[in-house]
């Protein structure tokens, strides 16, 4: 059972990449669709929704060394459906997939972690908020999401860090409802860009003590792309005003389809749709015999916003079954500040 479970993943995997990202604009095939009229319940929704096929909780943190050195981190549970429901055991379709990493300046480390659901080894509980795989853990202090403790490791690195929230979750698009193409696909998505975070890393080298800001995405879909979409790039920021920025760009033939939240330092937001976004890569790193764009021109007129986005570690390459970049960033420019970004479909 365990070596089928495992296949029929790898499949869905191998899938994925070969086109780029573009399974998820494949039709939803019995799954559950998000409903713009969705009203939000918590803690019940901070966990798993079995009806859907993918979704995910994901953490991502910008530190320092006492030295000033930039650290970042990636935490990050998948859930990926092989069917529109749940059943208990070796018999879940339910698919858990765990990503960690940790960038410096001239290293980035990763980490994978796989699990069949219903067998507890991976999963995630509403109230008391947890989530895991194996021995790694997002831990809440209460039912919701505003004291997290985050651990992950792998075979070089590790960390142990404390979040503590000092704003309010953010939702994303109307009330939660993020499209993501003109053809109407869409998520359910909701942040925490509030955190405060304090823990140590492990390095080779050994441990080092750091602070810094983190940021938590939820979100869930059956089908977040449109058929001719092949992947995105995400941006989360942080500027030194205490105002945020979540924009994206979901890339097909054409000039892609861009969204964002401008989030206010109370945690008051603003929709930028299509048209008040503009994403240019400027300088591009090759990896793994890709071209990849690290470096961008980030532009909202509405918002006199007009930004150089560069990484920390341009060779932030995510080498999992399903590779991808993620890592830390510095904003300069018209507003000055730090985040992350993630590009998907290279």
């Amino acid at each position: 059972m365990i070596a089928r479970g495992l296949a029929v993943w790898l499949v869905w995997a191998s899938g994925a990449l070969a086109q780029g990202f573009a399974e998820l604009g494949t039709d939803a095939k019995g799954f559950a669709l998000p409903d713009p009229g969705h009203v939000f319940s918590f803690p019940e929704d901070h966990g798993a929704h079995p009806a859907f096929r993918i979704e995910w909780w994901y953490v991502t943190a910008t530190l320092e060394g006492a030295d000033g050195t930039p650290y970042g981190i990636q935490w990050t549970l998948f859930r990926s459906a092989l069917a529109p429901e749940e059943r208990a055991g070796w018999e879940s379709p339910q698919i858990w997939l765990g990503h960690a990493g940790m960038t410096t300046p001239d290293r980035h480390f990763v980490a994978e972690r796989l699990s069949r659901g219903g067998v507890g080894t991976a999963g995630v509980r509403a109230a008391p908020f947890e989530a895991w795989i194996d021995t790694w853990e997002m831990t809440g202090l209460d039912e919701g999401l505003s004291a997290l403790r985050l651990r992950a490791e792998g075979a070089e690195f590790g960390y142990e860090l404390a979040l503590d929230a000092e704003g309010p979750l953010v939702f994303h698009g109307v009330d939660g409802y993020s499209v993501k193409s003109p053809e109407g696909q869409a998520s359910h998505y909701y942040s925490q860009p509030f955190y405060r975070v304090e823990g140590k890393l492990m390095l080779p080298e050994g441990p080092v003590a750091v602070t810094g800001i983190g940021w938590l995405d939820r979100e869930w879909s059956s089908q977040p792309l449109a058929a001719d979409q092949s992947g995105w790039d995400w941006f989360s920021l942080s500027f030194e005003t205490g105002e945020k920025l979540m924009a994206f760009r979901l890339r097909d033939d054409g000039q892609g389809f861009r969204s964002g939240t401008w989030i206010a330092p109370d945690g008051e937001t603003a929709i930028l749709g299509d048209g008040d976004i503009v994403v240019t890569p400027e300088d591009v790193t090759d990896i793994d015999w890709r071209t990849v764009p690290t470096g961008w021109r980030l532009e909202i007129p509405g918002r006199d916003l007009s930004v150089e986005v560069a990484a920390v570690n341009p060779m932030s390459w995510m080498a999992t079954s399903i590779p991808y970049w993620e890592g830390p960033v510095v904003v300069t420019g018209s507003h000055h500040g730090r985040g992350y970004l993630e590009m998907t479909g290279y």
